[in-house]
């Protein structure tokens, strides 16, 4: 090993970051079969491969934008012209031919990914706690879900309270059991009336689940299909039960505080709920050194070998969070059936933007940082395709990469050799490594079959993304003119489009049974009352899976899945005609509408506001993704990409005069204030008033508004690495 003058670890061309470096060498690579120059020489050949392709696609984006902006200004002041706009964007190549029709190719795909349709939580990484809840997040209590949330209203007598109310408890119960009879209906009577649950054999030899009612009834489901399995045949301990692939596990214990006052002695009723997870690399993180990037490599590490741990301190007493295990049943047919424990695992890695120092090149610059992911992550999850027994997270033999932020099919055939490259390093077979294409940027949607075509091996994942999406649309056409206010924009023609168009696409290339078909984030963690009466839309839209803010809001938003079989809404969705590009392509302009002063300073408090509390949790405190109260204080579970489209918005504003510059920053200094007041029970915040020329968080603000139009796509990346570093410095040892 060569240590170099600036304590770099020399690899060949490549200058290791120590700290990676030891990582790689001590932990991950031992017990996967790669050779540790065999790893390094192989990433190093990608880089002189690839690196070039990265930096000349870069460069394309800018070209592109910058032709866009030419063209929107030699027509300033007149109505869009929606034909000619088409023509000009096929004209330079950002609206691209569409190809032939085809289908995905894609092979040993979980069932998790390419049948069941459920719910998928997104995670940073980067917090083990969160991670491993996230993971164990598979099997929920719907009793604690409906108990400790507003779908249960905190009436006088009903309250939460700091212990178990029995008051509560007993609408809970009575809930869980309208919820029973409406998945797995009796053929007599409710679940409510079952005084009593046995499992009988039925003339072929199968187990038959038994209800025993108050009444004195004996009667079963009305489908008897529905019961899979048990524990315990003369005195059952578990029921488990199925309905559009997911599971419900009625547990009874007679011995329970809540089982000892329940008629059949059910203590609890648990529902499978995030059949996947995205453990993330990316916007849900602040990882901006080596330093950083070695505790997600490692989380991510843990996930994969199944040794994850956490120790929490909980009412003086300390806890250690691990992995569940399967759980473990007889099926009817009294064979041992075992159910997965766990959440099926994907990882994002970052895009092709930003670059890191973990890494420096022949040149001393710093390499692309989505290549170094693509190989750390994949070397990582070498430990769970080598698992011969114990808890693996995929059955299959494939690992899951989502890959965020591609502009087109030529960024996804670029991600496409970075997986080949990385197959040939880890000698794995071609097409191990699977990608999610997230269709959050214009370029992509717009060309969404194309992009779909250039991964049609390895393909496992669409999805849409308002946040971010809208974030590009605004960047994208600045200079066409002033944009609509955030929850306008949201009911516009271009919105339905985008959404609709993925589902379309996705169905006509072969996703059902193959693939999932995903819909974006409910940002509101402590509204699920409200949650579950509208995020039912994401699965009456098509869509096989919905991201979902925690675990219990997984449970919850598992409802849906059982009330909706996606796989029947799919296949009618495959049937109507599929959405317009034109439509997309429609952008929300204000096109000469008049807002008044009261409005705009309203659009901007909520702007400002909620670029401020994501902020300086970013920046001060390292914190990627957390719930952050928004102006009316409610708790908003926000990422970077609210943070884009919130800066945006505003550089959008400015850059049209809805908005002066004064304006904006009488606006920062006075919801910096509100944030500060947000913030004074967390003893780590710093406060950015009244020093606000000492608050790095409050700079990095606005340097997102101010410099909003000179961002590449409008990404808030290159502005909070260079703040968080900065504040890393600044308060060190502090």
């Amino acid at each position: 090993m060569v240590v170099s003058e600036n304590g770099r670890v020399q690899r060949g061309t490549l200058q290791v970051a120590q700290d990676l470096d030891q990582l790689v060498l001590e932990e991950i690579l031992p017990g996967t079969g790669v050779e540790l120059e065999g790893f390094w020489r192989g990433l190093e050949k990608c880089l002189g491969e690839l690196g070039p392709v990265n930096k000349k696609l870069l460069e394309i984006r800018d070209q592109l934008q910058q032709k866009i902006d030419a063209w929107h200004l030699e027509r300033k002041g007149q109505v869009l012209n929606e034909k000619e706009y088409k023509a000009f964007l096929q004209e330079i190549g950002y609206l691209l031919p569409e190809p032939n029709d085809f289908e995905i190719t894609t092979s040993n795909v979980d069932e998790e990914i390419a049948s069941l349709a459920g719910p998928q939580l997104v995670v940073p990484v980067m917090n083990a706690r969160y991670a491993i809840n996230a993971a164990n997040a598979r099997w929920g209590s719907l009793y604690d879900a409906f108990y400790g949330t507003d779908i249960i209203p905190e009436s006088p007598g009903r309250e939460k309270g700091g212990s178990y109310n029995p008051a509560r408890g007993e609408l809970v119960v009575e809930r869980v059991a309208t919820v029973l009879d409406s998945v797995f209906p009796l053929s007599d009577g409710s679940h409510s009336d079952v005084a009593a649950y046995g499992i009988g054999s039925s003339s072929d030899g199968k187990r038959e689940l038994r209800a025993i009612l108050d009444n004195g009834g004996n009667t079963s489901l009305k489908d008897p299909g529905q019961f899979v399995g048990f524990v315990n045949e003369s005195e059952p301990t578990n029921i488990l039960l199925q309905n559009n692939g997911l599971h419900f596990d009625i547990l009874i214990d007679p011995t329970h505080p809540v089982g000892a006052v329940h008629k059949a002695g059910v203590k609890d009723v648990f529902i499978e709920s995030a059949v996947t997870t995205i453990q993330d690399c990316e916007d849900s993180v602040a990882a901006v050194d080596s330093e950083d990037k070695c505790v997600v490599y490692a989380n991510w590490l843990g996930l994969m070998k199944g040794d994850l741990q956490e120790v929490l301190e909980k009412n003086g007493k300390k806890l250690t969070r691990t992995l569940n295990l399967d759980r473990e049943y007889l099926s009817v047919q009294g064979k041992p059936l075992i159910m997965h424990g766990r959440s099926l695992m994907l990882v994002r890695n970052v895009g092709h933007l930003m670059t890191t120092d973990a890494v420096l090149d022949g040149d001393g610059q710093e390499v692309p940082e989505g290549i170094l992911d693509g190989f750390v992550t994949s070397l990582a999850a070498m430990h769970d395709l080598k698992k011969t027994n114990g808890a693996k997270n995929s059955r299959a033999g494939s690992v899951y990469i989502v890959k965020p932020k591609m502009h087109g099919p030529d960024e996804v055939a670029m991600a496409v050799a970075l997986l080949d490259h990385v197959e040939e390093t880890l000698g794995i077979a071609r097409n191990t490594l699977k990608i999610g294409i997230m269709d959050e940027e214009r370029r992509t949607s717009i060309n969404l079959k194309a992009c779909i075509y250039e991964a049609k091996d390895r393909v496992v994942f669409i999805n849409t993304g308002f946040l971010d999406r809208t974030g590009d649309e605004i960047h994208t056409s600045m200079e066409a003119g002033a944009v609509l206010a955030k929850e306008v924009i949201k009911a516009q023609t271009w919105i339905k489009a985008y959404e609709d168009s993925n589902v379309d696409v996705g169905l006509s290339t072969g996703f059902r049974g193959r693939a999932q078909i995903g819909k974006g984030m409910w940002p509101k963690p402590d509204e699920m009352a409200e949650m579950l009466d509208v995020k039912r839309g994401h699965p009456e839209a098509g869509a096989s899976t919905a991201w979902v803010p925690s675990p219990t809001a997984a449970s919850l938003h598992a409802l849906h899945y059982h009330e909706i079989a996606v796989s029947s809404v799919q296949e009618d969705l495959s049937q109507r005609t599929s959405a317009r590009v034109d439509d997309i392509l429609k952008i929300p302009l204000l096109a000469g509408e008049n807002l008044s002063s009261e409005e705009v300073q309203k659009e901007l408090d909520n702007n400002v506001q909620g670029i401020l509390g994501y902020v300086v949790r970013w920046i001060d405190q390292g914190v990627g993704c957390s719930k952050v109260p928004d102006i009316n204080n409610v708790g908003l579970m926000e990422d970077r990409a609210t943070l884009r489209i919130s800066s945006q918005h505003i550089a959008n504003w400015l850059h049209h005069g809805i908005c002066s510059k004064e304006q904006v920053q009488e606006t920062l200094q006075r919801m910096a204030a509100v944030v500060d007041q947000q913030n004074e029970g967390d003893a780590e915040y710093r406060n950015m008033t009244p020093g606000f020329d000492d608050s790095v968080a409050f700079a990095a603000a606005c340097d997102l508004i101010f410099a909003g139009t000179e961002q590449p796509s409008g990404y808030t990346e290159p502005v909070l690495h260079a703040r968080r570093r900065e504040a890393k410095v600044k308060y060190a040892g502090m």
